[in-house]
């Protein structure tokens, strides 16, 4: 129903100036009210009433609905704005800027929302149905008492404090973001949405913080004291640190309890804050997320349409959400459904404190949840209802703790990107980069727990923003720093040579000749100190400094676990130029007196940087980091080397074979099945031998007629297929164990001037965890690559 400006202005004629007075303040706002009953109504969109509190007098007036019918049915109700923060012109101002901002907005009329207070002796659900079947009510439900999204979880299991800052895949890297520009909220302006706060605590009083709308709840000041906390706590000598301590600006608004003032809330922070900045929801409905209210939706919609970038707590109902129907059954929470509905926000879900992460009972879950974090023992900031300025938990909880967190994250990524490439990243975009699961933590049981990923800051700031430095040693020649599936042992970029160089950077550096080439030395000479060459690149966007660069020697083995490490020496390269330069250490000496004995080994080179940071040998303790850190932790690598050449034939069998002693270990944690499969490509009359012990013989699964036994020496020798690959069945190894084999290779000695390679991988569930190769020159003897 269209109302045209003539009849309004005739309308007006017949409502004195002091009439309108009246009304107007007989009705405080919104913002200053606790919890009462009220039902919000939506009018359809195309119905145009004045935005003015009593607009059910044009109603009346236009015969657009039985008003008269309804006041006799709920005596003492009056329309009044839900919006109060800003004029008609500044709503239709900010609407106007979002659909210039955001191509995709399609705006509500917000001018068509209204509050209706029920008299305490009338039925609210019964006036929303009455509303409800109006023809011109889009909407009418009854407001709900706000909550803030916390749970009774005090009985789980207590970790480190604030460990939910610390490295993937315990928390979220914010250790790591404080080290470059930006990181820690530099430049970067919050506001949080809930009811109560200890603005003054001790370590939340430096960043002066105002109650921009609403009114304080002081039985909410421990929620919201501990919420600030986790994301903004000063760096001082007191109590704990927040995620990005060095924010320009946090400010607060209280919906005080009740839904009805959270779109009001909402409007008043979007004239405070700038495009990129954040907005925290810091509260659930019916342990729902507040979008599931048609009026927060909107709002929020608004938000992000004009690039304020909304965290909203999933809540704490333990409820599908994919299975959330609205008043109307549409599935508007379920991304799979033409229902759904995107507000734009970061929906935040709960997961457990220790890793690997599972999502806590309590949390919601979904296809709309975009990230989790800690939803248990979070350590952070506290208060009481008095308003006490020194308290502290370590028992924060709920959707609650996690929502705080990836604020935090959601700042220190906006942070970098303002400090290093000048602009902030959209809603869209934003969520895009935390939500992502190749630079997140996923949780225990992805399909199960649906509640998206935590964000890696360290992992976004370096491969999706590329806004560090980030320093690689390649696996093989062709390595661009990516996970992949290629071999993981065949570095060119640990360089074994009898002699000192004269310069390192000419000879083996960017512009020598020599970058992708693997045989500029693997081979170590006993009698005298040899010398080991590093080279390094760097993808990310600035150069690195003081990079350590370590090497260890092992055993030759598919398995290469830190126990079989000994520590060669280190060496650090000052700087490391972006632009993949490749940069050569100086030598590291290696003494003669410190050189093992005549046989094949394996180097294992670390790479490590303030802003690029290595593993360490007791992260490879750790089966699944281990697992990771063989293809997709570029800091690391392996290189077969030799000390001499050794060429003896095996007692009892056919002479000229090649010895190829190496080791099958089990895993550093726990026993494992594990595979071995050989490969290799020798010419036509070459024959291969797989001498085992015969305590693996029977689950190699290898016993038949051409299989030789030697119980004397207590091995087995095994026919190999010399031309392809040759499979073998599961072995349970025991953790640590190291079975010593040997592969034997026989080469025709007219086919002995070529070059040939042959290899042994190791697999755990079908994947490969490790490998040794072989490069067979003339005469028989063996370099491994």
């Amino acid at each position: 129903m269209h109302i045209s400006k003539e009849m309004m202005q005739e309308k007006e004629k017949s409502i004195t100036v002091q009439e309108k007075k009246e009304q107007r303040t007989s009705y405080p706002p919104r913002e200053g009210e606790q919890f009462r009953p009220r039902v919000i109504v939506k009018f359809r969109d195309y119905v145009e009433l004045p935005y003015e509190d009593r607009a059910e007098e044009y109603i009346r007036k236009f015969q657009l609905g039985p008003w008269d019918q309804l006041v006799k049915e709920f005596p003492g109700i009056s329309l009044r704005r839900l919006y109060t923060v800003l004029s008609t012109e500044g709503i239709r101002a900010l609407v106007d800027k979002a659909i210039e901002l955001d191509q995709t907005y399609r705006p509500p009329n917000f001018l068509t929302y209204f509050v209706i207070d029920c008299p305490s002796d009338i039925g609210d659900e019964a006036l929303a149905k009455a509303l409800s079947s109006w023809k011109i009510v889009q909407e009418a439900y009854i407001d709900q008492p706000a909550e803030d999204p916390t749970v009774n979880a005090s009985d789980d299991p207590r970790s480190a404090n604030q460990g939910y800052l610390n490295a993937a895949p315990g928390g979220i890297n914010a250790r790591y973001a404080w080290l470059s520009a930006g990181g820690d909220g530099a430049g970067q302006r919050i506001i949080d949405l809930e009811q109560g706060w200890t603005l003054n605590h001790e370590d939340l009083v430096a960043h002066g913080a105002s109650i921009l709308f609403g009114t304080l709840v002081n039985t909410s000041r421990f929620h919201g004291t501990a919420v600030l906390g986790e994301i903004t706590a000063s760096d001082n000598t007191v109590g704990v640190v927040g995620i990005v301590p060095n924010v320009a600006s946090i400010n607060v608004v209280s919906h005080s309890g009740s839904t009805s003032n959270i779109p009001n809330g909402i409007l008043a922070t979007i004239i405070q804050l700038d495009f990129g900045n954040v907005l925290l929801l810091e509260v659930q409905i019916n342990l729902l997320p507040c979008e599931t209210v048609p009026a927060c939706f909107d709002a929020i919609r608004l938000a992000t349409a004009l690039g304020i970038v909304v965290v909203e707590a999933g809540g704490n109902g333990a409820t599908d959400l994919d299975t959330f129907t609205d008043a109307s059954g549409r599935q508007v929470l379920n991304r799979g459904s033409v229902d759904f509905k995107d507000s734009g926000a970061i929906m935040v879900g709960a997961a457990s404190s220790t890793v690997p992460h599972s999502r806590l009972n309590f949390s919601n879950l979904g296809s709309r949840i975009d990230c989790y974090a800690w939803g248990e023992n979070v350590d952070t900031s506290a208060s009481d209802t008095s308003g006490s300025t020194t308290l502290y938990t370590s028992t924060f909880n709920g959707t609650s703790s996690a929502s705080p967190i990836i604020t935090g994250a959601a700042l220190a990524v906006q942070g970098e990107a303002q400090a290093n490439l000048g602009f902030r990243f959209s809603p869209k975009r934003l969520r895009a980069i935390l939500s992502n699961p190749a630079t997140g933590t996923l949780s225990s049981n992805p399909a199960v727990d649906r509640i998206g990923v935590m964000p890696d800051l360290q992992s976004i700031i370096s491969t999706m923003l590329q806004l560090a430095p980030d320093i690689f040693i390649r696996d093989f020649v062709g390595d661009i720093g990516d996970p992949h599936t290629g071999a993981v042992s065949a570095s060119p970029d640990i360089i074994l040579r009898p002699a000192p160089v004269a310069n390192p950077q000419v000879t083996l550096g960017a512009g020598s000749g020599t970058e992708n080439s693997n045989t500029l030395g693997d081979q170590a000479e006993t009698g005298h100190d040899d010398y080991i060459y590093v080279r390094v690149l760097n993808r990310g966007n600035r150069a690195a400094t003081n990079v350590l660069a370590t090497v260890y020697w092992s055993p030759v083995a598919t398995l290469v676990t830190p126990n079989l490490w000994t520590l060669v020496g280190s060496i650090t390269i000052p700087s490391v130029p972006s632009g993949n330069i490749l940069t050569v250490s100086d030598a590291i000496v290696w003494p003669s007196a410190a050189i093992p004995a005549p046989g094949h080994f394996c180097f294992v080179g670390l790479i490590n940087s303030v802003d690029d940071p290595a593993p360490s040998p007791t992260d490879f303790l750790n089966w699944n980091n281990f697992v990771s850190f063989i293809r997709e932790n570029n800091n690391v690598t392996w290189r077969n080397f030799n000390v001499v050449s050794s060429s003896p034939s095996p007692g009892g069998d056919p002479a000229d074979y090649v010895e190829l002693p190496f080791i099958f270990p089990g895993a550093p944690d726990i026993a494992r099945r594990m595979q071995l499969e050989v490969v290799a490509r020798l010419p036509e009359g070459a024959k291969a031998l797989l001498e085992v012990p015969l305590y693996l013989l029977d689950a190699m699964q290898e016993r038949s007629p051409f299989v030789k036994v030697d119980e004397k020496r207590g091995v087995a020798l095994l026919p190999i297929n010399p031309h392809g690959r040759h499979l073998f069945g599961e072995v349970l190894l025991p953790a640590l164990s190291q079975a010593k084999l040997k592969l034997l290779v026989h080469i025709p000695e007219d086919e002995r001037k070529h070059a040939y390679e042959v290899f042994v991988r190791q697999l755990y569930e079908h994947q490969e965890v490790g490998r040794v190769t072989w490069s067979l020159h003339t005469l028989g003897i063996s370099n491994p690559v």
